[in-house]
Parts: C-alpha cells; sequence; structure tokens
C-alpha cells in the first residue's frame, strides 16, 4: 500500500507512530529553516514538517513541491505547536524522514479550495480538479449515502432491484427522445428510455409484485437548474396495491432519509393537497410552504366595481398580501413590475396597493376606485399596517395563477422566506387526468398514458376527458417535486380507450404498445409506482440551487459536456455504416 493511514484519520493518541501518507499539495509555506507542506486526500489534510537542520536535501526537495502535486510522504506523528482548531488533525503534524513525488502538477486553471476562483464553466471544463474540492465531493459521498439508504430500505420492503434495457423502443408520446441508430438493423434506431415505465409494468405482470432500480433516464428536452439530459431516478412499482398504500410506503422512505441524512422528523402522515387547492392558494402544483403569502381571489371586490378596464375585461384577478413591505419604494415596485413582465413570466402588468403604517391606502390604481372598495380589499386580504398587496390578472385563470405564484416565489426569496434548512414536504393529489396543449392542439396526458382515471369519473372520459381526475400523486418538498407517480390502467380496454383519446390511431397504439396492451391479457394485477428524482432529492439535502452539484459530470444548459466536448461529430465511416447521411444546410433551409 502506499499509506498507512489517511490524511483525515491521524490525532495525538497517535503522537510517535511512523506512518505513511499519500495525497495532493494543497500548499506549501517556507518559514525560516523549515518547510511546512499541507497534504490532502479524500479524508482530510495534515501538516507534514520538513526540517532543513534535521535533513536539507529532503527540505530542498519539499521546497520544489507545487501545487496538486501527487506525493507519497513518511514520518513520525508529533503534536503539533500551534494547533489548528479549524483541522480534524490540527493537533498533530508529521515529521517527515522521506518524501516521493508519485506525479507532478502543472499549475491548476482555479484554485483547489472551497472558496475557489473557479467561474462555472471553468470548474466544469476541469470537472475531475473541481472534484478534488471538499464542498463539491461531500455532494457525492451525500448522494453515495442517500442511495445505500434507500436500496437498504427497499430491501427491507421485500422490493427486488431489476435492471430494466437502456436500448429500447422510441415513445414519441411525452419528451423529446434521444436515438441510437443500430447498425446492424439498417435505419432503424433504439430509443433511451425517459424512464422504465412500461418495463416496470411488464415486470409487475411477470410477478415481481415489487420493483424498485436506481434507473438511468434520458430526456432531450431544454434545460434548467433542475433538469439534465441524463438524470437518475428511484424508480419503484407495487402490485395489489392502493393509492394510499404507495403513499404510506414511500413516506416512510422519505421519512427515513430526512431523519438518516438531515435528524429531521417529518410530520406523519404528511399532508395532502389536491391539483386543484394548490392551484387556488399558491398557483402551483408544487407549493412552497415554508411561507405564507396564499392567493386571495378578488374577482368580487375589485370587477365591476371601478372604472379600472383591465379588472373589469379579467376572468381572474388575484392578490398577495406581502407583510411588512409598504415601504417599497417607486423603484423597487417598478422592479417588480419589470420582473412580472419578463418574458420567462409574461405578465401584462402588475397592480399595487400599500397599507401604511398610520392605516392609509395608497395604491397604483388609486383614481379608479373609491375608498369603500380599498376597504373592502383590505379586509378581504387580511392586510395590516405595514403591508404590500400585490395583484395580477389575466383572462385564462391558471395562466394568471402560475404568473403569480412566480411573483410570490421571488418575494418569499427576497425576504428570506424560503430557508433551505427548513423543509416542508406534502402529497399533491387528484391532478387532472389530461392537460391541454397549445403546442400540439390537443389533450395530453397529464403524467403519461398509463394513468389510471379515477373510477367515478370514467364516466366523464367520452364527453367531458377535461374533468376526468387521475389516481396520481406528487411527492413536493419546498416548492420542488422530487417524485410522482400513479395507479396505472392494468385493463386492456381502457388503456386503447385512453389511447384513442390521446389521438392514437388502433394501428399506432398497437404499434407502440402493443407489448403492453397484449401482456394485460394474461391476468396483469392492479399495481401502482412512482419515481423520485435521486438528483434532486440529494440537492434539496444538500441545500443546492442546482442539481448539477451532486452529478459527477454533468452537462451545462446547453446540454453539452464540455470536458468531453460532447456532443460532436462522428468520424464519416461510422455514418457510412449507419447508413446515415447529415445536410446542415438542407435542415437550415
Amino acid at each position: 500500500m502506499y499509506r498507512t493511514n489517511t490524511c483525515g484519520e491521524l490525532r495525538l493518541s497517535d503522537a510517535g507512530k511512523h506512518v505513511t501518507l499519500a495525497g495532493w499539495v494543497q500548499r506549501t509555506r517556507k518559514m525560516g529553516g523549515m518547510t511546512f507542506v499541507d497534504l490532502r486526500d479524500r479524508y482530510g489534510i495534515t501538516q507534514l514538517v520538513f526540517n532543513e537542520a534535521v535533513d536539507a536535501a529532503l527540505c530542498d526537495e519539499a521546497n520544489k513541491l507545487g501545487r496538486e502535486y501527487c506525493i507519497q510522504a513518511e514520518g513520525t506523528v508529533s503534536e503539533r505547536e500551534s494547533k489548528n482548531a479549524n483541522l480534524p488533525t490540527g493537533d498533530i503534524e508529521i515529521l517527515a524522514s522521506a518524501l516521493h513525488v508519485l506525479s507532478s502538477s502543472i499549475t491548476p486553471p482555479f484554485t483547489i479550495e472551497d472558496n475557489t476562483d473557479g467561474g462555472d464553466d471553468i470548474r466544469m471544463k476541469y470537472r475531475y480538479l473541481d472534484l478534488r474540492r471538499q464542498v463539491v465531493r461531500q455532494n457525492l459521498e451525500l448522494r453515495h449515502r442517500m442511495t445505500i439508504l434507500v436500496r437498504n430500505y427497499l430491501d427491507a420492503q421485500q422490493f427486488i432491484e431489476v435492471e430494466t434495457p437502456i436500448l429500447i423502443g422510441s415513445t414519441p408520446e411525452g419528451a423529446r427522445d434521444f436515438v441510437v441508430p443500430s447498425r446492424m438493423n439498417q435505419g432503424q434506431f433504439y430509443a433511451l428510455p425517459q424512464s422504465p415505465q412500461t418495463l416496470k409494468q411488464l415486470l409487475m405482470v411477470s410477478g415481481f409484485d415489487r420493483y424498485f432500480q436506481i434507473a438511468k433516464c434520458f430526456r432531450d428536452e431544454d434545460l434548467r437548474a433542475d433538469r439534465q439530459p441524463e438524470f437518475t431516478q428511484i424508480d419503484c412499482e407495487m402490485s395489489f396495491a392502493h393509492q394510499e398504500d404507495v403513499l404510506a410506503m414511500f413516506e416512510g422512505m422519505a421519512r427515513h432519509l430526512f431523519k438518516e441524512v438531515r435528524g429531521v422528523d417529518l410530520p406523519d402522515p404528511l399532508p395532502q393537497m389536491t391539483w386543484h387547492e394548490a392551484m387556488r392558494r399558491f398557483g402551483s402544483d408544487k407549493p412552497d410552504l415554508r411561507f405564507g403569502m396564499e392567493f386571495v381571489e378578488l374577482m368580487d371586490v375589485l370587477k365591476g366595481t371601478g372604472t379600472f378596464s383591465v379588472f373589469n375585461d379579467a376572468n381572474y384577478i388575484g392578490a398577495i398580501c406581502v407583510p411588512k413591505c409598504a415601504h417599497y419604494s417607486r423603484k423597487q415596485l417598478n422592479e417588480l413590475t419589470d420582473f412580472v413582465k419578463r418574458p420567462q413570466v409574461g405578465a401584462a402588468g402588475l397592480v399595487w396597493v400599500k397599507i401604511e403604517e398610520d392605516g392609509t391606502i395608497k395604491s397604483s390604481i388609486d383614481k379608479f376606485y373609491t375608498p369603500e372598495v380599498f376597504a373592502k380589499l383590505k379586509e378581504t386580504t387580511g392586510a395590516k399596517a405595514g403591508d404590500l398587496i400585490l395583484i395580477m390578472s389575466g383572462e385564462r385563470p391558471n395562466k394568471t395563477r402560475t404568473q403569480l405564484s412566480t411573483l410570490r416565489l421571488e418575494m418569499g426569496e427576497r425576504l428570506g422566506l424560503r430557508d433551505k434548512n427548513k423543509f416542508v414536504c406534502l402529497w399533491i393529489v387528484d391532478f387532472p387526468l389530461f392537460e391541454w396543449s397549445d403546442e400540439e392542439q390537443r389533450l395530453m396526458a397529464t403524467h403519461h398514458p398509463f394513468t389510471m382515471p379515477n373510477p367515478d369519473d370514467i364516466p366523464l372520459l367520452d364527453e367531458h376527458p377535461e374533468r376526468v381526475r387521475a389516481l396520481a400523486y406528487d411527492f413536493v418538498c419546498n416548492g420542488i417535486e422530487v417524485g410522482g407517480g400513479s395507479i396505472r390502467i392494468h385493463d386492456g380496454q381502457l388503456q386503447e380507450e385512453m389511447f384513442r383519446i390521446l389521438g392514437f390511431t388502433p394501428e399506432r397504439a398497437m404499434a407502440q404498445f402493443g407489448f403492453l396492451i397484449n401482456a394485460f391479457k394474461y391476468g396483469a394485477p392492479p399495481h401502482a409506482g412512482i419515481a423520485f428524482g435521486l438528483d434532486r432529492f440529494v440537492s434539496i439535502m444538500a441545500g443546492l440551487d442546482s442539481i448539477r452539484d451532486c452529478i459527477a459530470f454533468p452537462k451545462n444548459n446547453s446540454g453539452r459536456d464540455v470536458m468531453l466536448d460532447a456532443p460532436s461529430e462522428i468520424d464519416a465511416k461510422q455514418l457510412q455504416e449507419l447508413s446515415i447521411s447529415i445536410d446542415l444546410n438542407q435542415e437550415k433551409a
């Protein structure tokens, strides 16, 4: 072995021991006839001491070391005169007697420290160096620990881990597939799985009544802080289970993780909120309940009670009451107006009402309403002296609610109410089975085509599919959808009806999903499942703003791996073998 101990384990009780350490040079300091080297590995930092008076040649070798040299050093553990309380090893140092350079290093492009001078781009290009930093490494160690905890919990609940294929058939319904050409089947393509959805359902038909997988998934979609083109799911499925069985099982898993990782006791049971209630109260199907500012609907108060045409023409008027913000200046209020007008939010404008400390009311719409209307507004919103009321309106209620939700989150951020060390979890249930797609101009499955309709709503499928509720559920924590699932359809006829409503011809349905429809003919059990985003779960536990920091080698916001320079062009010979021709000019035309 290159080492007898790690750089993080030696203590004062080890004084006098002869040890061998190996790692990377964090920094060197020359003080008189002494040279001090901070040696770092995954486990910590230990100080090496080279004394010119004891061994001048060895000290000279130590003076030649640069940052990030990989070295081996031998010596004796000694009590440190000037102790470092910030290091677990700060009571000791190693009086070096031998030094071996295992590998030299050029000057790294950024400092390998917690507070580095490297920006995101340069750190992603040299990710293998970034991973040497303790703050980054700890995220991956946390990911490892959570994965182990999940495996142990599910194993104890009789779940079997089964690997499903990565090369599967394309399923265009949903996000865009990544496709893989087949050399042996010319002109045909595999797809990388968006999730193992149909495969785990087939496992239920096979009699594997409890399945899980730490599954890689791939989606060729636009990226955000909480999205990557490839990500990892804790993917699970259960047979002979009702919705409440699934919620209880995976509440247990979440409770176990929060307790073990963060020492937090989640409520038992977790609260549930219907999709309609969440949209009405917070304008989001993943509400952040760490703070208030619940929506107040103001149609009865403001529509038709004054001469403000924007409100009189609206189909929805809603407000949030921001506590103790009546002091906001005109400049600050204009900033908020500009914020909601950004293309990402898409609102036409913002109305504000200040409840001054003396009880007087000032507003951007003073001239359109009487004092009596403003008094009613104050009463309805529950606003107190010093509060600020922010109002938005629009033609489409849910669109306006979504815009108001974005404003609510922004105010929560500005007021420091989104504490990363506070965790509020809940289930969102009773999702609509379908949602309208403006892009496709048709109904789409809210989750996926395999979700069971609420049995009470099945009579509505033909005439009013938009009113049908799904037996679907999302696990939400701090305004983030961490997991989601549903009761599955296990009846072939009902599954075919779902495809019909979604615009599939019988031929297309059989071509794409015939394997599943046919499997249901062989005694398919009732089954249900859920998948948690492992990357998101880890990022919440670590208090991160982006999932990229808990993935070893992530992609950037353009879906590129700047370290590997991927995606990239491939050799013409490979294209020829695949019978693929690329004409970018034709694509642009």
